[in-house]
């Protein structure tokens, strides 16, 4: 078996068609997606800089997949990876991550594994990575009793509109969570990016405002909804359909008003009226406040995604 790995900056078309069947096989024998939404994005809107594509080969076939995201120049290199389930020897996932390492600028690499996967935790300890982050995946039943929203005085609701909400989305989002490390930087182009997917509807996108000025906003997500796209999914194999508290953010001058609570109950009442049965959403581990927030509206916690560093 001759095993080999390509470097690209950008991918062509059919390469990009072939790590989205790559990662369809893994996420239907592992139960969950092994890249990112920010991964797959990178893919289906271009693969160039300054992400790096690590196609890994044997025999011509693709057995493999990475991407290595070297931007951050404070906290390091971020990468995610795919391997073949009819290809799981831990010789050809180890060649990958020390690839990976080699391909960074100083060495640094922040490492993500999407669910309880014991194997992943396993090779990372085995070559000096170290358990850095944790995300949560939270889920709720949408048939359990939905408490009805309390907004304070002067607080009317509305949903996003296409076109001319994005500046001032944009603006609160990024003051909202200007110490997250994924959610507090977004540009037009992420919005935009987005506001293209399949499953993006401004019909569950709902803003906050006061003197008709925006001040939070919880915007949902459906996974596994009719209108997706093969190759196109997000992690909605085997199950039916859910919704998620894709995001929810206040601006800092209106919090300490409840308004998160009052508009997360607002979108899951919207995902009910949808007919859905499940709810999902991601936190930090290290948020307690917000956990005790979501697990107060009935969630708790399903599975887990972990970031390890080395470096």
């Amino acid at each position: 078996m001759t095993v080999t790995i390509e470097r690209r900056g950008q991918l062509s078309p059919e390469e990009v068609r072939r790590v989205f069947r790559l990662v369809d096989a893994v996420t239907d024998t592992d139960g969950v997606r092994p890249l990112s939404e920010h991964v797959m994005l990178h893919l289906r809107y271009g693969g160039d800089e300054p992400g790096r594509n690590l196609l890994l080969h044997t025999d011509g076939e693709l057995i493999g997949y990475a991407f290595l995201d070297t931007t951050d120049e404070v906290e390091g290199s971020s990468a995610e990876l795919a391997v073949s389930p009819s290809h799981r020897h831990a010789a050809l996932a180890r060649e990958l991550v020390e690839t990976l390492v080699a391909e960074t600028p100083d060495g640094r690499l922040r490492l993500w594994a999407h669910g309880r996967n014991a194997a992943a935790s396993s090779l990372a300890r085995e070559l000096g990575f170290q358990r850095e982050r944790v995300l949560w995946q939270m889920r709720r039943s949408l048939f359990a009793p939905l408490p009805a929203p309390e907004f304070p005085p002067g607080v009317t609701l509305r949903t996003f509109v296409v076109g001319a909400d994005e500046d001032a989305w944009i603006g609160v989002n990024n003051r909202a969570f200007a110490a997250h490390p994924d959610q507090g930087h977004w540009t037009l182009e992420d919005l935009c990016q987005r506001e293209n997917e399949p499953w993006f509807d401004p019909a569950g996108f709902f803003l906050a405002e006061r003197d008709a000025r925006l001040i939070g906003f919880h915007w949902t997500k459906v996974h596994g909804a009719s209108g997706d796209q093969p190759s196109q999914r997000s992690g909605d194999h085997g199950h039916e359909p859910i919704g998620e508290v894709y995001v929810v953010g206040v601006d800092p001058d209106a919090q300490g008003q409840h308004l998160g609570p009052a508009l997360t109950l607002v979108g899951l009442a919207h995902l009910r009226a949808k007919g859905l049965t499940q709810a999902m959403l991601y936190v930090d581990e290290s948020n307690a406040a917000a956990i005790r927030v979501y697990t107060s509206l009935g969630f708790t916690r399903w599975d887990v995604d972990v970031s390890y560093r080395r470096g």
